[in-house]
């Protein structure tokens, strides 16, 4: 579940190994491309974590990361 906290959304993602891990890191690139907002995004072995805020808004939690976090847990 998503986390709203300091004008960001936050989730982190657990998988079974590194490669799972890190090819969902390579879907949410192709989709944040596909949106055109890119998160932060980092990787320790089976988990991803990922913060999400608008910088052209102020660094403030718009609807765009709304929309992006929804599309990413369709991947989840």
């Amino acid at each position: 579940m998503w986390k709203e906290d300091n004008n960001m959304l936050y989730r982190q993602f657990s998988f079974k190994d590194f490669g799972e891990a890190f090819a969902f890191m390579a879907r949410v690139a192709l989709l944040a491309e596909k949106h055109q907002h890119h998160p932060t995004l980092t990787n320790s072995y089976s988990k991803v974590e990922i913060w999400l805020t608008t910088h052209d808004a102020g660094n403030r939690v718009t609807e765009k990361d709304r929309a992006l976090a929804a599309a990413i847990d369709q991947f989840v």
